[in-house]
């Protein structure tokens, strides 16, 4: 594959996780969909290179904010839509919905609405790696809210005492919450922390989605080779509110249009321009995705929705 392939290829992959995050959104608006609902729209360059260097039996486990990854894990958009709809065919039968749909037929052992807890669970699964024959890294996935929490500074040094294999991937967007994470600490450097547990610590620029792709290759195939865990920091930002709803008051003036300029697919595309590609094949990348998401949609929304009845199967306490 050439480099302007694969750059297309990327291209098309960002436009189909911010199509479907806002149709979500629309859905949303409409009321199709219910419940808390968290978008990574701008976010979408980090699930795009990341995934693409995780092995069929790695583990995945992200936040709330983890459409996108659970579509560049090759989860099926249909079947996100579906579950995100409360329909039968949803991932998870309708009962997971936004915030805790998992697929782990497809390494997307899901999402999870406290912060920081896929921190320990990801631990788990690469420390059951070990036994279990597959060879299994897990990435962990937050954001830098969660670099405050306990649960995840304890993952981090009992991944370092134990050299298991896992990446700790921070989506730094700036907020935390609707909170600058400047005003959170200090040191605003969160990679920085990694050398206190004696981890490999890296800030990398989380909107380019080759250079995700390469560091996080070279830090899963580290980990996995026993040069133990690995924390990332990949530096973006959101172009829409913490939550559907959010008044976005924190935001200074200008900042969102700012941020358009440098957002994934735009940048993509100046680069593809630059490199002489025709504007028709960098529009087919978008044409192409809009199909895509647009028959998922029309495909969801016609599905069965899932029984009431049945709201109390498979709940364990």
């Amino acid at each position: 594959m050439t480099e302007t392939d694969r750059m297309l290829r990327d291209l098309r992959d960002i436009w189909r996780i911010r199509l479907l995050e806002e149709k979500v959104r629309d859905l949303r608006a409409s009321g199709e969909i219910v419940g808390s609902v968290h978008l990574c729209i701008g976010q979408e360059a980090g699930p795009v290179g990341a995934c693409d260097a995780l092995r069929p039996t790695d583990a995945l486990f992200v936040t709330y904010r983890g459409h996108g990854w659970a579509v560049a894990r090759g989860v099926p958009v249909v079947g996100i839509l579906a579950e995100l709809l409360g329909r039968a065919s949803g991932v998870n039968g309708g009962r997971g919905g936004s915030a805790y749909f998992s697929a782990p037929e497809y390494g997307f052992h899901g999402e999870n609405s406290i912060v920081g807890a896929g921190a320990p669970l990801a631990v788990g699964a690469a420390l059951a790696g070990r036994y279990d024959g597959t060879d299994r890294a897990a990435v962990c996935v937050f954001g830098d809210g969660a670099m405050n929490q306990g649960a995840v500074h304890e993952s981090m040094n009992f991944a370092a005492a134990f050299d298991l294999p896992v990446v700790f991937v921070c989506e730094n967007n700036g907020y935390s919450e609707l909170t600058p994470i400047r005003d959170m600490v200090r040191h605003d450097v969160l990679a920085e922390r990694a050398r206190v547990y004696g981890l490999l610590g890296e800030r990398i620029d989380g909107d380019d989605p080759a250079v995700v792709r390469e560091r996080v290759a070279d830090a899963v195939e580290s980990a996995r080779e026993g040069g133990g865990p690995v924390l990332l920091e990949l530096m973006t930002a959101r172009l829409v509110g913490h939550y559907i709803g959010d008044a976005e008051q924190y935001r200074a003036p200008g900042e969102l249009e700012r941020l358009a300029e440098v957002e994934p697919a735009a940048r993509l595309g100046r680069a593809l321009r630059e490199a002489g590609v025709p504007d028709a094949d960098i529009d087919a990348a978008r044409a192409d995705a809009a199909a895509e998401i647009d028959a998922a949609e029309a495909e969801a929304l016609a599905a069965t929705p899932a029984d009431v009845e049945t709201v109390r199967s498979h709940v364990h306490a």
